[in-house]
């Protein structure tokens, strides 16, 4: 619970997040939602993952994302031949202080770019896990702190295969949340040609928020409410993906958490101090796809997980309605009712 007052904290993160989306559009064009659902996952505590075919803008979002905050940015080009302390680092020894000195690996940032992170070994990629859960790394018996905040932004290529690693269960899990960027429109080709024709318009893209501020801002998100009707909503919904036919893998008790964290960060970015099933329902593919495994049959049957996800928010009961307290400072607001209906956009 945060201790300064909610109403000016609501408005401080919507006008330090419409900042940072305008600096990130500016880069990205034609695709607001995408950066939303970037911004959601900082604010959440969260790991992106940002999969989709080549030349679509996917270091470049990582990269805006990055340059639009003021803290400290390292990326990592994950290659067949990256070694685990070339990302947590090395313990070295000193002839003059005749002890071992270490020197923190690239993972020691606060916002972390993996680009084509599933080119690089299992073994290497593994080095990832205790950062991305625990946020430290552990050298030789001795634990270090990583800096807050703290986010991992990984790109991979879903099409090419060759020379690649799949992710294990084990690192997609840890990813909050897996956006495809998609082709731009039409239209947003068009202003793309205009606009990065001359020169790359990362090259003037300035911090418009500090990582100070961001931080500030992790605290309120977690004060938003969430009632028991809507922990229970999302609980239900992965509890569906784990006797679900057409899967051989659920979610994990880890999703469910991510599920209603990134539900907070999103009700937060709408101006409420209080989350609702429309918030789990936007973020349910996001969130929820990427850690899923169909069946073989339903492989052939061309069944996605997405597929899936969607079919379970249509045959999941939205909560009727909830009378509960807001959060930041319990406001005493009214919650409103959610009507028996499908989801939005279904």
């Amino acid at each position: 619970m945060t201790t300064y007052d909610d109403r000016a904290s609501l408005t401080d993160l919507t006008a330090t997040v419409e900042r940072v989306r305008s600096s990130v559009e500016g880069v990205i064009e034609g695709k607001p939602e995408v950066v939303r659902l970037s911004l959601t996952v900082l604010l959440a505590e969260g790991h992106l993952l940002i999969e989709d075919v080549p030349g679509v803008g996917k270091t470049m979002l990582a990269k805006a994302l990055a340059r639009s905050i003021d803290c400290s940015v390292r990326r990592i080009q994950f290659t067949p031949d990256l070694l685990p302390s070339d990302i947590t680092g090395v313990s070295i020894w000193d002839q003059q202080r005749r002890d071992f000195e270490f020197k923190p690996g690239a993972v020691f940032a606060q916002i972390v770019i993996g680009d084509e992170i599933n080119r690089a070994s299992p073994k290497t990629q593994s080095a990832l896990l205790e950062s991305m859960e625990e946020r430290q790394v552990t050298i030789d018996g001795q634990t270090y702190e990583l800096p807050s905040p703290f986010m991992v932004v990984a790109t991979q290529n879903p099409v090419e295969m060759e020379g690649t690693y799949p992710l294990p269960e084990a690192q997609r899990d840890r990813f909050m949340a897996r956006v495809s960027v998609g082709y731009p429109s039409v239209e947003a080709e068009l202003q793309m040609l205009d606009v990065h024709g001359g020169a790359s318009p990362l090259e003037d893209l300035q911090p418009v928020a500090h990582a100070h501020e961001i931080v500030k801002l992790i605290e309120a998100v977690r004060g938003v409410h969430v009632s028991e009707a809507v922990r229970r909503y999302a609980v239900e919904l992965v509890a569906a993906t784990r006797s679900h036919p057409d899967l051989r893998l659920g979610a994990s008790p880890r999703a469910t958490l991510h599920l209603l964290r990134a539900a907070k960060a999103s009700a937060a970015l709408a101006g409420r101090d209080y989350a609702l099933p429309d918030d789990l329902q936007d973020l349910a593919v996001a969130v929820l796809a990427h850690r899923l495994l169909p069946t073989a049959q339903a492989q052939l049957n061309r069944r996605t997980a997405e597929q899936v996800v969607l079919e379970i928010l249509q045959g999941t009961a939205v909560p009727a309605s909830s009378r509960q307290h807001g959060g930041f400072g319990s406001l005493g607001r009214t919650m409103p009712a959610y009507p028996q209906q499908p989801p939005r956009g279904l």
